[in-house]
Formats: C-alpha cells, sequence, structure tokens
C-alpha cells in the first residue's frame, strides 16, 4: 500500500518535508491577515444601505463617504473567525446534517451496490455517464440556482464513476463543474439574474437568448474538458491526478462494487433517495425552500433510510456522526472564509474597495467599460462569493454607472453574472464548493492545479461575450 497518508477529511495530505503545500486553513489565516492589515492601507468608507420592495439591503448608488477609521485590532483578527461561523452557521449546519444523513445512506452499502450493478450494464459505454450528467446538474444551476443544494450529489457521483474506471476528480467535476457552467451563465437563475435584473429594473429573465447561447458554448467547452481527461484516465489510471489518493480511499472502505447486489432493501433506499431529490427540486422550484427545509429533508431522508434498511437506532446514529465527522473540514472552512469579509466589513473599507473599482471602470474608455465591469465582478466574487449578495452590493452602482458610460443594463447584469461565478469551484473561499472538496477527498491544491486551465478559459469566454454584448447593444 501507499505510504501517502490521507486525512479524515481529504483537503490535506501528508508529504515528505519540504514538499508540503500550504494548509487550505494557512491559506485562509494568510487572507484574514492581508485584510486586517488593508484596514489601516484603505481609506475607510461607506455607501448608505436602503430596503428594496423586496426587502433586500442594497446599496444606495451615489452616497459613498468617508467614515471614521476603524482598523483590526489584535485580537479582531481572531475574533473574526468566530464571527464569520457566526454569520455562516446556516450553511455550516447545513453541510453537516447533510453529511451525517449520507453517512447513513453509505453505512447500508446501497452505493456499492447501485454501483456494482451499474459498472456491469454500462461496460464499454462509461463516457456517456459523463456529459448527461454534466448536462443534469448545469439545468439545475441555470434553471434553479442551485450550488450548496448539489453537495450531496458528490457522494453518489465519486464512487460511481470510480467503479466506471475513472478517477475521483472525475466524479465530482461532474457535480462541480456542471453545477457552476449552469449557475454562471444561467438563462433564468433566480438567485443571480432574477435578483441582478430586479435591482437594474429590468424584466426578469429578459434577453435570454443570449444567455442560452453562452450556457451551450460554456457547457459545450466544459464536458470535453472532463471527458478528455477522464478518457486519459480511463486508458491509464496513473494519468489520474489523484491516483495514489484514491487508492488509499479504495482500501480504507473495502470498495469493491463488483462484489456487490442490489438487495431488495437497498432498492427501497434508492427508492427513498430518488424521493428526496424529486421534493428538493419541487420544493425549491415551487415552494422557495432554502437551506431549513432542505436539511430538513435530508435528515428525513436518512433516518427513513436507516429504519428501511434495518439498521439498529444506535448505528444510525453512529452512521451520522461519522458522516459529520468526515464534512468537518470543509464546514468549518465555509466559517473560516467568511472571516475576511468579517474583517473588512467591520475596518469600513469593503465599501471603499468597491468604489474605487467603480471609479475606476468610470474612466475607461467607453469600449473597455463593459469589460471593466466584468474584471471589477470577477474580483469581488473572490471576497464576496454570494451571488446573491453581490448583486445587492454592485449593481445598484454598476447599473447607473452603465447609464453614464453608455453601457445597456443587461450588459452590466451579464457582467456582474459571469464574473460573479466562475471562481466559485476554484477559490478556498467558496465555502459550499471546499464542502464538497471534503466530500469527495480531493485536496483544493491538486484541483486548482488540474482545474486552472478550465478556469482560464471560462474566464476568456466571459470577457468575449461580455465585450460581444457590449458591441451589439444587448438589451
Amino acid at each position: 500500500m501507499s505510504k501517502t497518508n490521507v486525512s479524515t477529511t481529504g483537503l490535506e495530505t501528508k508529504k515528505q518535508p519540504g514538499s508540503r503545500v500550504p494548509h487550505v486553513f494557512v491559506i485562509l489565516f494568510f487572507v484574514i491577515v492581508l485584510a486586517a492589515v488593508a484596514t489601516y492601507l484603505v481609506t475607510p468608507g461607506e455607501y448608505q444601505r436602503a430596503e428594496d420592495a423586496r426587502g433586500r439591503m442594497i446599496v444606495v448608488d451615489g452616497t459613498y463617504h468617508a467614515v471614521e477609521a476603524a482598523p483590526a485590532k489584535f485580537m479582531a483578527i481572531f475574533q473574526s473567525i468566530y464571527k464569520g461561523m457566526h454569520e455562516a452557521a446556516d450553511i455550516i449546519f447545513y453541510i453537516f446534517i447533510v453529511g451525517g444523513s449520507f453517512g447513513v445512506l453509505r453505512a447500508t452499502n446501497v452505493i456499492e451496490g447501485a454501483v456494482g450493478s451499474i459498472s456491469r450494464k454500462m461496460a464499454g459505454r462509461e463516457k456517456i455517464l459523463i456529459p448527461v450528467f454534466m448536462l443534469f446538474f448545469s439545468l439545475a444551476g441555470a434553471m434553479l440556482g442551485l450550488a450548496e443544494e448539489t453537495i450531496p450529489y458528490i457522494t453518489i457521483m465519486v464512487p460511481l464513476v470510480m467503479m466506471l474506471g475513472f478517477d475521483s476528480i472525475t466524479g465530482a467535476a461532474i457535480v462541480l463543474i456542471g453545477t457552476s457552467v449552469g449557475f454562471t451563465a444561467a438563462f433564468m437563475n433566480p438567485f443571480t439574474v432574477g435578483v441582478a435584473q430586479g435591482i437594474a429594473d429590468l424584466p426578469l429573465f429578459s434577453g435570454m437568448g443570449l444567455r442560452l447561447i453562452i450556457w451551450f458554448v460554456m457547457l459545450a467547452v466544459s464536458i470535453w474538458y472532463v471527458m478528455r481527461y477522464a478518457e486519459k484516465v480511463k486508458k491509464e489510471p496513473t494519468r489520474s491526478v489523484m491516483y495514489e489518493l484514491d487508492r488509499v480511499n479504495k482500501s480504507q472502505v473495502n470498495f469493491q462494487g463488483d462484489e456487490y447486489r442490489l438487495t431488495t432493501r437497498h432498492k427501497l433506499v434508492l427508492i427513498i433517495l430518488v424521493a428526496t431529490l424529486v421534493t428538493l427540486a419541487v420544493g425549491v422550484s415551487k415552494f422557495g425552500w432554502f437551506i431549513p427545509e432542505i436539511a430538513g429533508l435530508f435528515l428525513l431522508m436518512g433516518i427513513l433510510m436507516g429504519v428501511v434498511a434495518r439498521m439498529p437506532v444506535n448505528d444510525i446514529a453512529e452512521s451520522f456522526i461519522e458522516g459529520c465527522r468526515t464534512l468537518v473540514m470543509g464546514a468549518l472552512v465555509v466559517g473560516v472564509a467568511r472571516a475576511i469579509l468579517v474583517i473588512l466589513e467591520d475596518g469600513k473599507v469593503m465599501d471603499t474597495i468597491l468604489h474605487s473599482l467603480a471609479t475606476g471602470v468610470g474612466s475607461l474608455p467607453g469600449g473597455l467599460t463593459a469589460f471593466g465591469m466584468y474584471l471589477v465582478q470577477c474580483m469581488i466574487n473572490y471576497i464576496v462569493p454570494s451571488g446573491s449578495g453581490q448583486a445587492a452590493l454592485t449593481m445598484p452602482i454598476m447599473a447607473p454607472l452603465g447609464d453614464l458610460v453608455g453601457v445597456s443594463r443587461q450588459t452590466a447584469v451579464l457582467a456582474f453574472q459571469l464574473g460573479d461565478a466562475i471562481s466559485n469551484i476554484f477559490t478556498p473561499t467558496s465555502g459550499y464548493f471546499m464542502a464538497g472538496l471534503a466530500l469527495a477527498g480531493i485536496p483544493w491544491v491538486t484541483w486548482a492545479k488540474w482545474i486552472l486551465p478550465l478556469i482560464l478559459i471560462h474566464y476568456i469566454l466571459g470577457a468575449v461575450f461580455v465585450t460581444l454584448a457590449h458591441v451589439i447593444g444587448y438589451s
């Protein structure tokens, strides 16, 4: 067996001295310190905020003003992590509940049984699953605005594709990249396009034609990227960037899918799983469900699965705890990443950064203004990874700014939409993404190296489409 040690979360790999990469917490803490330093160097200022017709607190354009300095004190750096976890508590506990519920699912051995059956039936046609599932997740992101909600699917996709001869990167990519492309190039995402167009006083989901073209192009490129890699791994497993870690993960769970068959109990568990996912889709799209409702649904799912599989109640509880344990790192990353925004907001410099960027965009030549808006949104997303939150922060400024410099409001919304989401499956400040990697057992550095070329392609495509929209007077 390989001597590579895998942490219980999958986010850290122990290597020989001198070859270790910084732990994700080290990276995030370094960024928190930089944010604290910025509170001493950046002029403090604030925008006024007002409640709009839908109850959202949005920035009031033209109200930026200097305020009294509030630089981060030494202890504030450490207190910000607690505050960040407190503010992100809903996401953190959602991750724990979902992880615990899928811990019960794993304990029933239904995944092994299903994967064993599928791997035999799909022999020779395995790669068909990649575009089919990526299309599914992309539509979920494009039409329903799903992001955190797709994390549970990683538990299903990773073992499935590994038994079909691929690797954990492929399984995670199907879910994360598929959902991200849909969320990024969404033609009717209510949490980004819907919010941004509402703030910009545009008809809801107007301009859908160009967004459909963008979605198709970005999805096609992404499918090509994943399939190209998956085919290499299928032909030569040692070319997988996760080869050693996947070998360890398989051995730890004694994962031999070809030895399993679906029993009647397994089929009942799968029925509960499918019913849960259908209920989730209906609840989100028809009844506006969000984190509390979804978390409750998955908790109910875990209990029902344990009962149907005839697990003793203590075993159900232990399996739930084990599922939570595997996601401790991913859940905590959400709160630590939030601490960056806490420091910038408490230090009164977040709005100054936004004001400076907007002023810089306004000074660009007319032909470059739309591109400048896109760059600003891309940069802000590394600090504010929330789509609706970024819309409330930037669109009240960017929409009227576009009026002044000759950029249509529809183009301003497109610049926000594309800039808002591309980095969500790359930056460690994106909590739900880091939780997904933890669930798949993939170190962030490994994933970042693998996906960087695709991220750059997405950025280039975004720049091309925003520039095109400006040229054709997109409205």
